[in-house]
């Protein structure tokens, strides 16, 4: 009889947690489902600085809510993000940072660096373990050169020389790793952030409209808002259709608050 050997566990997939799964699924509890944040941003580092790029359609459902909003955020005079999720998280979210940021330069009297504002970021959303729905990309030049990063949700963070987020990231990765290089030129950066854009805006039914880019550069930015309009409405109303007539206003009545507030002072003095 031969002794018996602890012998290592086989490799392979392990089920435990699909069963596991499937049985709080029975008791009741529902999975976590997918966020779709209907955005396309992007970002990517040229020889001189930062690229950020974003589409400007904004979502209600299968509603266009906006047709031309800006996604790309103030952070610092040297810093950026791109914002991707509910609007109103990542508008709040940038807001705040970007007062941390100023309050920050009054105190020391030295430029912001990206770092910072990235910690500020990535420690807020993980508070909160990914129920404030912003998802970013963040860049900027300080004294220790160009930096570009992806924030997601729940506060995790990547650091590369190209980066896309959104619902159209996908298409617009796949321009990025099939035509990236390192050192591309101002002009050759436009135009592969446009391109990108432009990839999410026509597979992506989230993210439409124009491109919006931000250049940053050592001491300096630009901002090209709606620098390609990839998509303008060019039909005329076809013959025997026409858009419903619009609510006539027929009267206007403007009571300045200074009067109104005597009025009732008046009032008030009389009783």
């Amino acid at each position: 009889m031969s002794p018996s050997l602890d012998l290592p566990p086989k490799g392979g997939f392990s089920f435990d947690l699909c069963r596991r799964n499937a049985m709080l699924q029975n008791k009741g509890l529902k999975a976590p489902t997918f966020l779709k944040t209907g955005t396309t941003i992007v970002g990517l580092v040229f020889q001189d600085g930062v690229i950020l790029g974003a589409d400007t359609r904004a979502t209600e459902g299968p509603i266009v809510a906006d047709k031309n909003c800006e996604k790309i955020h103030y952070m610092a005079p040297n810093i950026y993000c791109c914002g991707a999720g509910t609007a109103a998280d990542t508008e709040a979210v940038t807001d705040m940072v970007s007062s941390q940021l100023q309050l920050h330069r009054y105190h020391t009297g030295r430029e912001s660096r990206v770092v910072t504002a990235l910690t500020l970021l990535k420690k807020h959303l993980f508070n909160y373990q990914g129920h404030v729905s912003a998802a970013l990309v963040l860049g900027g030049v300080d004294i220790t050169g160009p930096h570009l990063h992806t924030i997601y949700p729940h506060g995790s963070t990547d650091t590369l020389p190209f980066a896309t987020m959104g619902s159209g990231s996908l298409a617009a990765m796949s321009v990025f790793e099939s035509k990236y290089k390192e050192s591309l030129s101002r002009d050759e950066g436009i135009k592969l952030v446009v391109e990108a854009i432009c990839a999410g805006i026509f597979n992506d039914l989230g993210s439409g409209s124009n491109v919006d880019v931000c250049v940053i550069t050592k001491g300096h930015k630009e901002y090209l808002r709606n620098h390609l309009l990839p998509n303008p409405r060019t039909y005329v109303n076809p013959k025997g259709f026409d858009f419903p007539k619009k609510t006539e206003v027929l009267l206007t009545k403007i009571t300045p608050l200074k009067e109104k507030v005597e009025v009732i002072e008046g009032d008030a003095m009389e009783e």
